[in-house]
């Protein structure tokens, strides 16, 4: 088949590119841009799901390319609301052009992925068996037709190929707006993030710091509603384009520093930018053969959430998908069926909740002055009482980060799902009360031993294919060679290869909330699909037959995933 074409070369188009050829899915990466990740003030938050998701497919050094926040604060005036360690919970921040070009250098190592600069899309053309694009070089002019299977459009909140799809992208342009610096200066809480909400200098409602490596550090100021026209001449070759030049930002720096100094410290200011952060979601995900993901499907900001989570998890959730509908050579004019469909009604779900919570919270979290901050604390409650909403919003967790679940269909096809033993109505929550056995959580990491006998964790084996988890005590104590080839595994290795479905056995000592020989099937994207107590190789296979039922796979589909490519050369032009 025709590789897969991803549009832009961003951090989620990358991801999606290197989670393909984790499958053996060949892909092309068209790129407006010329590959150079230019330095700038954007950074990004990332919590265990995303860096085990990065680190899994190609970009191991994240951990190590990035500042690891050892506590969160959040204060008002001059007193401390909430202080959350995160020794347990580990959060890790570095600069978005730190994140590209580690992604770049580990997309430029896989040979499955072709990586085409200076093409800019401006044609596309779907039939019953493909996608067809045609981009023209930002270099000479001269235009190319390029033929994939699929086509996904990761090329950010302008998208091109949302535009010639056609899809709309309703939602509110101005939600918040903040000016942001990078300053390479020492604070008085090292590895502290801090929010400030009414600080005691005047001129700002919010100020936040959040450091990143090398002694740098992210500030942001959360700025009046609207945007009032400059009052002085605009420096188009400004180090912040968008910001007033003048004393109007400098101004910002040195009260903030000076006031969590004590003094104004020595400081460098690398650079700054204004930010808007906007609420949008596509109207669709999904048309024919084509699929939107990352800032192209959706956007939000607001409360520091982190649009990028949100991203990659497009790209973990639409790779496995792909893959096993590109293997299995699923055909016709929506070739997958329900199976790719499954995409968009769940994360656009997860995504519309998301925005839903946001816009119920807001009243309670935007910064008010005088009496309307002493009306609305009679009324709702005290500052203190909301600020773990305003934490959740940082660190990327609870209702406005943390991983959604899919209890309504958990094998990933909407319409075809078989009874689930503690399932739920719901399409997406984002509820963090559900167990770890219910169908669709996302599965916690914990240390597994493969049937080689090798040490490993969960999470690392996700994205290839799906994993069958078996609880057996003791197996951390006995050596793997007294009980790999006992009891229950011998016969869960041949349910394993008899399933229509590419399948990795495991091991795991304990798993919260499952008792001994409790059997779990997991998706590629770590997301539970079902359990059952012992092994019972026809409820095993109910499970995974809506996946396959829908891409047209044989029983023996499986085997064509697991044969080595044929030809590992790139993708040619077309």
């Amino acid at each position: 088949m025709d590789p897969v074409i991803v549009v832009g070369a961003g951090p989620v188009g990358l991801a999606l590119a290197l989670a393909l050829a984790r499958n053996d899915v060949p892909s092309i990466v068209l790129d407006e841009g010329a590959g150079v990740c230019s330095e700038g003030p954007r950074s990004v938050v990332l919590g265990e799901e995303s860096t085990a998701f990065l680190t899994r497919i190609g970009y191991p050094r994240a951990a190590s390319d990035a500042a690891r926040w050892e506590t969160l604060s959040i204060w008002r005036r001059r007193s401390e609301v909430l202080r959350i360690p995160l020794d347990d919970h580990p959060v890790l921040h570095l600069a978005q052009h730190r994140l590209q070009r580690g992604l770049r250098d580990a997309v430029t190592a896989t040979p499955l992925i072709q990586l085409s600069p200076l093409s800019r899309v401006v044609e596309l053309e779907q039939d019953r068996d493909g996608v067809s694009v045609r981009t023209t070089s930002a270099q000479d002019g001269r235009d190319t037709w390029w033929r994939g299977s699929h086509l996904v459009g990761c090329d950010g909140a302008r998208s091109t190929v949302r535009k010639l799809l056609k899809i709309r992208f309703p939602g509110r342009p101005a939600v918040d707006r903040h000016a942001v610096a990078t300053v390479r200066v020492d604070l008085p809480f090292p590895g502290e993030a801090r929010l400030h909400r009414e600080p005691p200098w005047r001129g700002d409602r919010e100020a936040s710091a959040r450091p990143l490596p090398d002694g740098l550090w992210r500030l942001d100021w959360r700025l009046p509603p609207g945007r009032p026209a400059p009052t002085e001449p605009v420096d188009p070759h400004a180090t912040w384009p968008g910001i007033v030049t003048g004393d109007t930002l400098l101004t910002r720096v040195k009260s903030t520093l000076t006031a969590w100094c004590g003094d104004l410290p020595a400081y460098d200011l690398l650079a700054a930018a204004d930010h808007t952060a906007q609420q949008r979601l596509a109207a669709r995900f999904r048309s024919g053969r084509c699929f939107l993901a990352g800032d192209a499907a959706h956007l939000h900001g607001a409360l520091g959430m982190q649009n990028l989570a949100d991203g990659l998890r497009d790209a973990d959730n639409l790779a496995w998908r792909l893959a096993l509908a590109w293997h299995l050579h699923a055909g016709g004019p929506e070739p997958g069926g329900s199976l790719l469909d499954g995409y968009e009604t769940e994360r656009r779900a997860a995504v519309g909740a998301r925005l839903r919570a946001v816009d119920q919270t807001m009243p309670l979290l935007r910064p008010l002055r005088g009496w309307q901050q002493t009306r609305r604390s009679l009324l709702t409650g005290s500052f203190r009482k909301h600020a773990p909403l305003l934490a959740d919003g940082q660190l990327g967790t609870g209702r406005f980060g943390g991983a959604p679940a899919y209890p309504a269909a958990p094998s990933g096809v909407p319409g075809r799902v078989p009874p689930q033993r503690g399932g739920a109505g719901r399409a997406t929550a984002l509820t963090e009360n559900l167990p770890a056995t219910a169908p669709g959580v996302l599965v916690p990491d914990l240390p597994v031993v493969t049937t080689d006998g090798a040490a490993d964790h969960l999470r690392a084996r996700l994205g290839s294919g799906f994993l069958l988890l078996l609880v057996a005590p003791g197996t951390s104590v006995w050596s793997s060679e007294h009980w790999l080839g006992t009891g229950l595994m011998p016969r869960l290795a041949e349910v394993a290869a008899a399933l229509p479905v590419p399948v990795e056995v495991l091991v795991t000592d304990a798993y919260p909330g499952a008792e001994p020989h409790t059997v779990l099937l997991i998706r590629p994207d770590g997301h539970l699909i079902g359990t059952t107590q012992g092994l019972k190789a026809d409820s095993l296979h109910d499970l995974t037959a809506p996946l396959t039922v829908e891409a047209g796979a044989v029983r023996q589909g499986h085997a064509l995933r697991e044969q080595p490519p044929t030809d590992a050369e790139p993708p040619a032009r077309r």
